[in-house]
């Protein structure tokens, strides 16, 4: 049950550039929604943490899958 060291990290390295990105759009997408009431921002907002969320199970499903095949 070895892991690819290598791929595994160029997985961390792109999930953390991604969330980065994702975290950046909530912020600014939270403050023009919830201080400036600009209401077509929540989807926005809602949609990067959700893609937030997706870059990070993405990541552990890599992982995972890697130590699967191995097996």
């Amino acid at each position: 049950m070895s892991l690819d060291l290598e791929q595994s990290k160029r997985r961390l390295i792109t999930m953390i550039v991604v969330d980065g990105v994702c975290m950046l759009v909530a912020v600014a997408a939270g403050i023009g929604a919830f201080a400036y009431g600009i209401e077509a921002l929540q989807w926005l907002f809602a949609g990067a943490v959700v893609a937030g969320f997706g870059a990070q199970i993405w990541f552990m499903a890599g992982l995972r899958r890697s130590t699967d095949t191995e097996a």
